[in-house]
């Protein structure tokens, strides 16, 4: 049984589509009987039609995105008394990856414009984990979970948004960040990967920026 690690309550797991972002945070939350904060990825009506038109759609889907994230980070600044954890499957600053990648240079600017009147009211976790997986591990997770709106995903696009992503936590400084080499870990099936990656997580005393390769483990 993990003990609760005081310097650490608010755990954000982050990574591109098919990183297995969702499915770690649910797991570390039932293991360590947290408050779950999944991004409701499935109330964006825009969506579906974001993946079938990118240019036509983008700038709507972000807008949702962005206010509802924000609606339910403001959620987080509630106490809960109940949990010594509370667990998420994003962070707040990761719709700027996706709006700057997928936005026209007007439409940037309004959302902009938007992003800088509601940030500064975000809380910030206490520990971000970045599962760093490789495109062909993101794409066979991506088919086999068989979400229909994500049918005509074409590998371009999440070769795109993973070197967005790297590019964006190699320079993320807003909280401590664990980087996770998901590519050779199982934590789903095993449970020793899992364990051990708890453990990574739950460590005290953490340096700004650490890595946690699986592979070389001593």
């Amino acid at each position: 049984m993990h003990t609760a690690n005081k310097e650490i309550r608010h755990i954000a797991i982050e990574g591109v589509i098919g990183a297995g972002k969702t499915t770690l945070a649910t797991m570390l939350a039932e293991r360590l009987g947290g408050r779950i904060v999944l991004e409701r990825f499935d109330e964006n009506p825009f969506l579906p039609k974001f993946y079938e038109d990118p240019e036509h759609y983008a700038f709507q889907t972000q807008i949702f995105f962005l206010l509802s994230r924000y609606k339910q980070q403001q959620e987080l600044f509630q106490a809960d008394l109940f949990h010594n954890y509370v667990i998420s499957d994003y962070i707040f600053d990761k719709d700027k990856i996706f709006a700057y990648l997928t936005l026209q240079d007007d439409e940037l600017k309004l959302y902009e414009a938007v992003l800088s009147a509601i940030e500064k009211n975000i809380p910030v976790p206490d520990l971000v984990v970045y599962l760093q997986s490789s495109v062909d591990r993101l794409m066979v997770n991506i088919r086999s979970r068989g979400r229909e709106y994500e049918e005509n995903m074409s590998e371009n696009y999440i070769r795109e948004l993973n070197e967005a992503y790297n590019y964006f936590f190699f320079r993320y400084k807003n909280s401590p960040l664990l980087i996770v080499k998901a590519t050779d870990i199982d934590f789903v099936n095993k449970e020793k990967d899992f364990s051990d990656l708890l453990d990574q997580i739950l460590r005290p005393n953490r340096a700004p920026v650490e890595y946690y390769n699986p592979m070389n483990k001593g």
